[in-house]
């Protein structure tokens, strides 16, 4: 029997709600993908709420961590690896020693990187130090990354308001001449109104995906969507389709949010978990 596609994620971890990997673990598994989810951080919650609770681990505690996974061969068996957010440089630079390490016992090893770095409205939430190890250590090893459009333009340090801005600024990252971008939530000049992108730009050339703008701003968004964009690629789905499901299903999870009135994205809404369990079914 051919074992299930394989992740190792390594990103943040909340007691309550759903955000890294207590919101892109559900969308993987649920889609039948086989997940070793390791943590960057664990908080009691999301930084919205008045209290905030945990740390992010601690280096000699994260590294054992680590040493267990190559214990166990994940790398060799893994099919992808998920970065999300990093809580401190140390982690940061384990990580990327890590991918590399991965990388070279695996090389059909798929990396994703999502630099979850800031947003528009917040700015940069992470330490500078953090951001760049992501830019000079774990976006020259990745096979697709998603930075936001924020996170474009202060990785590069270039507008982000054209498709020649975007590719202009591909070409200002360190990224490998395989690798493709995926811009996310993207408003750009001559985005419809009422309407974001998200844009690839790689090997296979451009491609331009518009879906309905919801005016809904949640934690998690886009660690869900990155979870969502594996989830449809370990079931055979080929990138622009991954691209499209991963819109479809985050937009039904926005939306639902909204109708509960909850402070960050829900994973519970019918048509979104018969959506990723027919993924494992077609």
């Amino acid at each position: 029997m051919t074992p299930p596609p394989f992740v190792i994620s390594i990103q943040s971890q909340v007691v309550f709600g759903h955000v890294g990997n207590s919101a892109a673990l559900f969308a993987m598994q649920a889609a039948g993908l086989e997940v070793a989810a390791i943590p960057t951080v664990v908080f009691s919650n999301t930084p919205d709420y008045p209290t905030l609770r945990g740390r992010a681990m601690p280096p000699e505690f994260f590294s054992d961590l680590l040493h267990g996974a190559r214990e166990r061969g994940l790398a060799e068996r893994a099919d992808y690896i998920l970065t999300g957010y990093i809580g401190s440089v140390e982690v940061a630079e384990m990580i990327a020693d890590y991918v590399a390490q991965a990388k070279a016992a695996n090389p059909q090893l798929l990396y994703l990187c999502d630099p979850v770095l800031g947003d528009s409205g917040p700015g940069l939430y992470v330490p500078e130090a953090i951001a760049g190890v992501m830019r000079d250590r774990l976006l020259p090893q990745a096979d697709l990354a998603t930075p936001n459009p924020f996170e474009l333009g202060w990785l590069t340090g270039l507008p982000v308001a054209t498709l020649e801005n975007i590719k202009a600024a591909k070409a200002a990252l360190s990224l490998a001449p395989s690798a493709t971008l995926l811009t996310t939530g993207c408003a750009l000049d001559d985005t419809p109104p009422g309407q974001i992108e998200s844009l690839l730009i790689g090997p296979d050339g451009v491609s331009r995906h518009p879906t309905r703008h919801l005016p809904i701003a949640l934690p998690g968004t886009g660690d869900l969507f990155a979870g969502l964009i594996l989830a449809a690629l370990g079931r055979g789905r080929g990138l622009p389709q991954a691209v499209e499901f991963a819109q479809d299903l985050t937009a039904r999870a926005l939306a639902h949010a909204a109708r509960l009135g909850a402070g960050e994205v829900v994973l519970t809404e019918p048509g979104f978990r018969r959506a990723l369990l027919s993924l494992e079914a077609s």
